[in-house]
């Protein structure tokens, strides 16, 4: 089933059956076994209609988020890593991302708070001071506070390609800024986990013009889900539980960055998709 956080409700979708609950989003979601807890706070939620859910669902919907943080795991997929050497080639850093793919401790940083991660529909930023920017699509975790996955959403890794590839110490500035993480454009919570056939795609759309679009199974993955979890979890405790971005395989050409207006959309099976809108930061 799906989770739709709105401002005065989150709604239950669980296929052909809509749900409406009050219910502080931390509370609801961060427990063991969320799929069977949900199935029974169905008995004490609103049904609601299909029309009735799809008019709601038409307003603005919120990031899946509470007072979670948002972490992400990089150099995951080849791409991923062959595109990082590329950027920092000039620069003499490219040798440590061929060893961060190859060695046993994962790349993981911190991605954003929740108050700057956008939602379905809502602006990405990109920087003023960056010249290559480019959109992340990564199928992101949701963990509970006992380190357990209990769902998945659809994450948008915004980052400057100009500013990491100076320098890989410069790696926080260039992904870590006011709306540089999406996550949306719902919480899936399924019964079982994903199957390793699930595809992620991306469309980036200019002037009513698809300039990328491509997809990737998630198979392709070299890091395991349980790795990443457990490096990230050795030395923090989350009480709210987290979001961990997997990282990505789908990256635009050298030649391409990110313009003011242009459309972001990435749709992963059983999720949805999330769409936003590019712009400058307002700074």
């Amino acid at each position: 089933m799906k989770l739709y956080k709105l401002r005065e409700t989150v709604i239950i979708d669980d296929g052909n059956e809509y749900f409406a609950i009050d219910r502080d989003w931390d509370d609801l979601t961060n427990r063991n076994e969320l799929f069977q807890c949900l199935s029974r706070e169905k008995s004490a939620a609103l049904p609601l209609s299909q029309e009735s859910a799809m008019n709601l669902l038409a307003g603005e919907i919120l990031p899946p988020i509470g007072t979670q943080e948002v972490w992400a795991a990089g150099v995951t997929y080849m791409r991923s890593r062959n595109a990082r050497m590329e950027e920092a080639k000039e620069s003499g850093g490219a040798s440590f991302y061929d060893k961060v793919y190859e060695a046993e401790r994962p790349e993981l940083f911190f991605k954003s708070l929740p108050h700057r991660v956008a939602g379905h529909n809502q602006q990405v930023f990109i920087r003023r001071d960056s010249d290559w920017n480019v959109p992340e699509p990564e199928l992101t975790l949701f963990l509970n506070s006992s380190k357990q996955i209990q769902g998945y959403t659809i994450g948008n890794d915004m980052s400057s390609r100009s500013i990491e590839g100076e320098n890989p110490l410069y790696l926080p500035q260039a992904k870590m800024y006011e709306r540089s993480a999406a996550l949306g454009p719902c919480l899936l919570v399924p019964e079982n986990p994903l199957k390793s056939g699930t595809t992620i795609r991306m469309k980036i759309i200019r002037d009513d013009q698809s300039v990328y679009e491509d997809a990737v199974e998630i198979s392709r993955i070299k890091r395991t889900f349980s790795e990443l979890i457990d490096f990230l979890c050795r030395e923090y405790f989350f009480p709210q539980g987290c979001f961990l971005m997997t990282g990505t395989c789908l990256v635009p050409p050298n030649d391409f960055t990110l313009r003011s207006a242009d459309r972001v959309e990435i749709s992963i099976d059983g999720i949805g998709t999330l769409s936003n809108i590019v712009e400058y930061s307002w700074r």
